[in-house]
């Protein structure tokens, strides 16, 4: 544990990430299999990203927001994924004080801004089929930028009062942190000043950046599903559909796992559940994006044969 004497107080500097857990065999065995789902998930979301730009057929409201959420991913794993790689290579798993704050920030950020953006997707899907007549005017150019840069800006403004909060915290005492990346609950535990303040704080944001936009994703796919069924026509019920249910998956998989991260109750052990189901939201989900999206998206698969 590196420390240093600061007026009388002893400060801790760096923060050990413990993981899931030590041992040469489960580092290796853990390194390579993060090393190949990072790969697969930057090449996947990139591969999205390459056909949004490229193929004139996907240059639509609802691919630009993919195309938004396939860079969002890239960023979230890379802020994750990389520090935990280093650590299984190399057996450190310090990290300094302010890159654990830096990357709490750039996690909380992403995380606000996905709950947005799957927000933001999900009120297209109901344009386009609930209000098909109105949609090309409605969801234009203009808008589409600006729901986008609403998205990104939401996530980064909020995250930069929780981080200053627990930045501005003192800590002196025990500096391991029972998980494998700084999240703000594990790292608040270690804190020796009054964190009753940044706690309720910090639940509040979390509330505010995730229940509204979760309610307008459920509350839109009942009407969704409702218009679709009232679609005379199977194949037209079927093409309706196959649109936003590749969405639908993304935002269950998305919410279920943080939902249950929540609910669980926390405990301080190499591989809690808390921990397990961290690992979906966090890394899983950045790698399931594209392969739900292609594989279940016709428009998706046809620029990929092309290319």
């Amino acid at each position: 544990m590196t420390k240093q004497e600061w007026k009388n107080k002893t400060v801790v500097t760096e923060f050990v990430l413990l993981g899931f857990g030590n041992g040469p065999e489960l580092d290796s065995l853990l390194f390579l299999m993060f090393l190949s789902i990072y790969i697969m998930t930057i090449t996947g979301n990139a591969l999205i990203v390459m056909l949004m730009v490229a193929n004139q057929c996907l240059r639509t409201p609802m691919y630009f927001f993919l195309g938004n959420l396939a860079c969002l991913e890239m960023c979230y794993s890379s802020n994750i994924l990389p520090r935990m790689l280093l650590s299984y290579l190399g057996g450190d798993r310090s990290i300094s004080v302010n890159g654990c704050f830096t990357q709490y920030y750039f996690f909380g950020c992403l995380a606000a801004a996905e709950c947005c953006l799957l927000a933001v997707m999900s009120y297209d899907r109901f344009l386009a089929v609930c209000e098909p007549l109105y949609y090309a005017s409605h969801m234009n150019r203009t808008l589409c930028l600006q729901l986008a840069a609403a998205s990104w800006m939401s996530g980064f403004l909020s995250n930069s009062i929780l981080t200053f909060l627990i930045s501005d915290l003192n800590f002196c005492g025990p500096n391991e942190i029972e998980h494998f990346f700084c999240d703000s609950f594990p790292v608040i535990k270690l804190s020796c000043s009054d964190t009753r303040v940044t706690g309720l704080v910090t639940s509040v944001v979390a509330g505010v950046c995730s229940l509204p936009p979760f309610l307008l994703t459920f509350l839109s796919y009942p009407y969704i599903i409702i218009t679709v069924m009232r679609i005379p026509s199977a194949t037209g019920r079927k093409k309706a559909f196959s649109t936003c249910s590749s969405h639908l998956i993304v935002v269950i998989l998305f919410y279920w796992s943080i939902l249950t991260v929540c609910v669980l109750p926390h405990c301080d052990s190499q591989i809690s559940p808390n921990k397990v189901f961290s690992v979906f939201y966090t890394i899983l989900t950045p790698l399931a994006n594209p392969l739900i999206y292609s594989l279940r998206n016709k428009e998706v698969k046809e620029a990929l044969r092309k290319e």
